[in-house]
């Protein structure tokens, strides 16, 4: 009788330890995420980024469908090499609130839950800055974890980065058609000139495309895809 009693508390103590150790990983592991992505987001604001979570998604995309690897163009510059009138356009046709806003635009929200309660459709209230939370350093699918992850990286880039560099990165990262990212590269691929040199109505072409630069093509502009320019242009008169 004296050995079996020893059974329960031989495994007890097993199960004790073994818990503590899954506490610990866990602990590692959170504090091992919170210190990257802080320190990556430290580094980010002032070393260019060298490419994208969502430029590495759609390689992987490429292998999943047919095996093939395509080359992303994408050229990084920096705040000086860009127009004035590409950032106007993008504030216009994104997120006209950016200026005021510590990430999250409540107001956006609200206005799309409304909307969504009367019977319309529920639109996208994604800020410059949730965007390039997604696009940097998170993929396109959705879950409640990715949705927790994207808040995070949000305020830490709107904690860490000047509104200026989030709209520096958010320019260079932007998906602007098919491989295509990033300001520089559209306004060769489509204009034949650098980013500095787009003109107003240029730049609100690519802004309009960006809901969808896939179906949305610059290089072909649907009757849908104009009035979304001129619309843009429009907007970027009241700035």
């Amino acid at each position: 009788m004296a050995r079996q009693s020893r059974y329960p508390k031989t495994r007890n103590s097993r199960s004790l330890s073994i818990k503590r150790l899954l506490r610990k990983a866990v602990l590692y592991l959170l504090l091992t995420f919170l210190a990257t992505s802080i320190g990556l987001c430290v580094l980010l604001r002032w070393v260019p980024a060298p490419t994208s979570a969502f430029m590495v998604y759609r390689h992987i995309e490429d292998l999943w469908v047919d095996g093939s690897f395509q080359t992303i163009k994408y050229s990084w510059v920096g705040a000086k090499k860009i127009s004035a009138h590409a950032s106007s356009a993008v504030i216009a046709s994104e997120d006209q609130r950016f200026f005021q806003h510590s990430g999250f635009d409540l107001h956006s929200i609200q206005s799309s839950i409304d909307n969504y309660m009367d019977g319309g459709k529920l639109r996208g209230a994604s800020t410059i800055s949730q965007q390039v939370a997604k696009n940097l350093f998170l993929t396109p699918s959705k879950s409640f974890v990715r949705k927790g992850l994207e808040v995070w990286f949000t305020l830490l880039i709107e904690l860490l980065w000047s509104k200026d560099r989030i709209l520096v990165v958010y320019l260079n990262i932007a998906e602007f058609g098919d491989h295509l990212f990033g300001i520089e590269a559209a306004s060769k691929h489509y204009f034949g000139v650098h980013a500095s040199q787009i003109s107003r109505s240029q730049a609100a072409l690519l802004a309009a495309t960006l809901p969808n630069p896939i179906l949305l093509r610059a290089e072909q502009p649907s009757r849908y895809l104009l009035k979304r320019q001129y619309w843009i242009l429009r907007q970027m008169q009241n700035q």
